[in-house]
């Protein structure tokens, strides 16, 4: 951890983490979502899964979304509040990702609670928790076969 300039308020950095693991995903770029975590996170999603490094995470994210055809992963709600050793956040998250025919798309919405650290490169995350509140699988009714 490194000690962040005194007169910049880290909200808006924070959030930026926050669309950076979302548009990481949606890019299938992996090197810009395992940006947004610390070497040691801890990513904690339930019945998903949880991880202990960002680099198992990351190769998990990987293998879960290249079967898949495209997704689109919103972060909204941002809530962020710095405090003597990093910033706490809460974002609500919503998330498409279509099947590989993109015939269907799995919808899944819930929040992530995270713990951040200012580093030499920036802002990190150093532990998530993603709480679920819906999945669900859409069909689009306007396609063939539907």
């Amino acid at each position: 951890m490194t000690t962040r300039p005194a007169d910049r308020d880290p909200r808006q950095d924070v959030a930026d983490v926050l669309v950076r693991y979302a548009t990481g995903v949606d890019r299938r770029d992996w090197d810009l979502f395992r940006s947004c975590f610390t070497d040691d996170c801890e990513a904690d999603y339930g019945d998903i899964g949880s991880w202990h490094d960002a680099d198992s995470f990351t190769a998990w994210m990987d293998r879960a979304h290249r079967r898949g055809g495209r997704s689109l992963h919103r972060v909204t709600n941002e809530t962020v509040t710095p405090h003597a050793t990093g910033a706490t956040a809460r974002c609500y998250l919503d998330a498409l990702v279509l099947t590989a025919d993109e015939q269907a798309a799995v919808h899944t919405v819930g929040y992530c609670d995270d713990e951040l650290v200012h580093t030499a490169d920036g802002w990190r995350i150093s532990r998530r928790r993603y709480t679920r509140v819906l999945s669900r699988i859409e069909r689009d009714p306007g396609l063939p076969g539907q």
